[in-house]
């Protein structure tokens, strides 16, 4: 099964940004396509998303760039080359031969790498959750009441979520869906806007992170389900948003790093939180040390920033005892094969799997077979609305249906 051609094209994503999308064509007839999203909130150690700075186009964010690298380099590189994920993922990083990717671009090389598995499972006559293992329907973890740098509502912390724990997924999505929409009436109820944010959960100017958990809390009990038992709470904060270099900003006041863990831990007795996402700067390791020692036994820790889905950084979380969780992202990485000897090591270290979108998303589904398909436990792929949110969430649902008639 060799390669045929490889065509690459601009398109954009659900910011109505730029981004890249490739079509990789095998000898045999075989044609798979991929697209790569892109973050808002960003760790300083992410492979580098390769962008035009053209102030002419799109403001500068155009990708033509790298849709050139995939249509020239890239192309003349790997047709003719039989597909093998990791000789292939091994020639895109040497043909970038930068530690960032920063030459040809992670959008461009992660598009290819992409398409190669998506081949490998068509090839096999699978889907992608078949072709790479027999994992579990994850856990949704969904992003209802939107903050940072995701919106306008002024509330520090990024991402208000709500984790519901049916025994199937199609239920967990009903339950979650439920909440959301009942979310959107009390808030409607109060003068609260119902407009959304990059994510699809909402972002009504609340005067503080309580008020946010306060009104999800009601809309898990408005929704019959029982907060702390049908539902749990989960936060991503993306602390570095809101870090000076010496405090931190949490509902409009400084507070030192020694206040802010106090705060979780408030937070953590008062409400059904069993995760928190990126809690200090990415560099404050010290406090993230400290917190995962006071909290690590309750809760998930989960590193995003920390790690940016990289191997070098998780051995780091591992070896000074920092988070107890991954958040993977493959743009953050660049290539499948460098993921998957993350969540390798992250599994071999008892590390939870957290799969997830970016704030700029595409309508490509693929992050929902890799939930499935290398049984990573949990899903972060925004709200109950818009298309590029909902579309992993169906593709779940058909994954779930066709594993129950499988059986």
């Amino acid at each position: 099964m060799k390669i045929k051609d490889i065509y690459a094209r601009e398109i954009l994503d659900s910011r109505g940004n730029p981004t890249i999308e490739t079509d990789l064509f095998l000898q045999n007839g075989i044609k798979v396509r991929a697209s790569v999203p892109s973050g808002a909130s960003t760790g300083e150690n992410e492979a580098v998303e390769l962008r035009d700075n053209d102030q002419m186009r799109y403001h500068g964010k155009g990708v033509i760039k790298a849709v050139n690298n995939v249509n020239t380099i890239i192309k003349d590189v790997l047709v003719g080359i039989e597909i093998n994920q990791e000789k292939i993922d091994k020639i895109l990083i040497d043909l970038d031969g930068t530690i960032n990717k920063s030459k040809l671009g992670a959008n461009s090389i992660l598009s290819v790498s992409i398409c190669i598995l998506k081949a490998l499972a068509k090839s096999q006559n699978k889907e992608v959750h078949e072709y790479l293992g027999t994992g579990a329907l994850p856990i949704p973890m969904m992003n209802i009441i939107n903050g940072g740098v995701h919106a306008t509502s002024g509330l520090e912390i990024q991402e208000f979520m709500i984790v519901p724990t049916q025994n199937n997924f199609k239920e967990s999505l009903r339950c979650g869906t439920e909440i959301f929409h009942s979310l959107k009436k009390l808030l409607k109820k109060d003068g609260f806007s119902t407009s959304v944010g990059d994510e699809g959960g909402f972002a009504p100017n609340l005067k503080t992170n309580e008020e946010a958990l306060d009104y999800i809390v009601d809309a898990i009990k408005v929704s019959n389900y029982i907060p702390g038992k049908d539902v749990f709470i989960a936060l991503d904060c993306a602390a570095t948003e809101f870090y000076d270099g010496e405090k931190y900003t949490i509902n409009k006041e400084k507070t030192t790093k020694e206040g802010l863990i106090t705060y979780y831990q408030n937070l953590v007795q008062r409400y059904p939180i069993i995760s928190i996402e990126d809690a200090f700067a990415e560099n404050d390791i010290e406090s993230i040390k400290t917190l995962t020692r006071v909290l690590g036994e309750k809760i998930m820790l989960v590193g995003d920033d920390y790690f940016v889905t990289n191997k070098k950084y998780l051995k780091l979380g591992i070896t000074h005892k920092y988070n107890n969780a991954i958040l993977l992202k493959p743009n953050q990485i660049g290539t499948i094969t460098e993921m998957l000897e993350t969540i390798k090591l992250a599994k071999e270290n008892n590390f939870k799997t957290i799969i997830s979108h970016r704030s700029g998303e595409t309508e490509d589904p693929f992050i929902a077979h890799l939930a499935v398909g290398l049984d990573l436990g949990y899903i972060k792929t925004g709200s109950l609305c818009r298309s590029e949110r909902v579309c992993k969430y169906n593709e779940l649902l058909r994954i779930e249906e066709n594993n129950r008639n499988a059986k």
